[in-house]
């Protein structure tokens, strides 16, 4: 049975360490008591083992988001420098977030989006009127869906990145996972690009560097596993092809996913912040946004 999952740990997890494939290396990083996992794709073969495109995918572990009350300073800063290394040091960049705010587990993107510090319009004087002065240009879009808009959010971006030229745009997104261990308390952070709704199993219109001409760095935390992945998990068999036919049907998400939301979107919100004003503390981001 194929478990689907857009964490790239969880795939070479499920290879095991000793059978990874020519073209993936996993590592880990450690700032203090926080662990980074590193997998790196590298050739096709990699890819194609994996089911993900090359890059690099950086996955955080955190407590539960609908669990604790509140990351700490060190978590933000941790996940800020990790996305601060996979964005080229200046030039404008585009933060978007992807999803259906009006579809809870599908919301992590425009909650993000909405936290974000859109800095582009402030510039010269009033910057400095403002005690805000080198900041960095930032614009953040939530393009919405196509059952909103009639238009895919890629085709939105595409046109806007056209335009503005950003040096890099941002993806956020809700992700899913094979393991419900992994709900609501994993980061991944990525340089390989992101198809909007691989979440909730609608994928759309790729967002990559190949697509977009520019650098995409996309995160992400799953908020859903699919009801297959949960069978197997909790029962710990194999359902017949025609419950998986069933189950695939359906996808499931924490009872507590109002909450998942809501502070997964204020971590990445002041992670991508930080990273993108680095000059700025993460006490002040989080004046400037509330």
């Amino acid at each position: 049975m194929n478990f689907r999952s857009d964490l790239a740990l969880e795939e070479t997890e499920s290879l095991g360490r000793d059978n990874l494939p020519q073209g993936v290396k996993v590592d880990a990083l450690q700032y203090d008591s926080i662990t980074v996992n590193i997998v790196d794709i590298t050739s096709e073969q990699g890819s194609k083992a994996l089911g993900k495109p090359v890059g690099r995918y950086l996955t955080v572990e955190l407590p539960p988001f609908y669990s604790s009350n509140q990351s700490t300073e060190k978590e933000i800063e941790a996940l800020a420098r990790e996305i601060q290394k996979l964005v080229p040091e200046q030039g404008t960049v585009l933060v978007v977030g992807l999803g259906n705010i009006h579809i809870t587990p599908d919301a992590l993107g425009p909650r993000t989006c909405d936290l974000c510090l859109a800095t582009r319009h402030i510039s010269g004087e009033l910057a400095k009127s403002a005690g805000l002065g080198n900041l960095r240009p930032v614009a953040a879009l939530a393009p919405g869906v196509l059952g909103q808009t009639g238009i895919e959010s890629g085709e939105i971006i595409r046109s806007i990145v056209k335009d503005l030229r950003p040096c890099a745009v941002i993806a956020v997104d809700a992700l899913a996972a094979r393991s419900l261990e992994r709900l609501g308390c994993t980061i991944q952070v990525s340089n390989s690009g992101i198809s909007p709704g691989s979440g909730v199993m609608n994928r759309r219109f790729e967002l990559s560097k190949a697509t977009l001409g520019v650098e995409v760095v996309s995160i992400g935390v799953p908020t859903v596993v699919d009801a297959a992945t949960m069978v197997y998990e909790l029962a710990g068999q194999e359902p017949s092809l025609a419950q998986q036919d069933k189950a695939r049907m359906m996808m499931v998400t924490p009872r507590e996913v109002d909450l998942l939301i809501e502070r997964a979107a204020k971590v990445l919100s002041l992670a991508i912040n930080h990273a993108l004003q680095p000059h700025i503390s993460v006490e002040d981001i989080g004046y400037l946004v509330s």
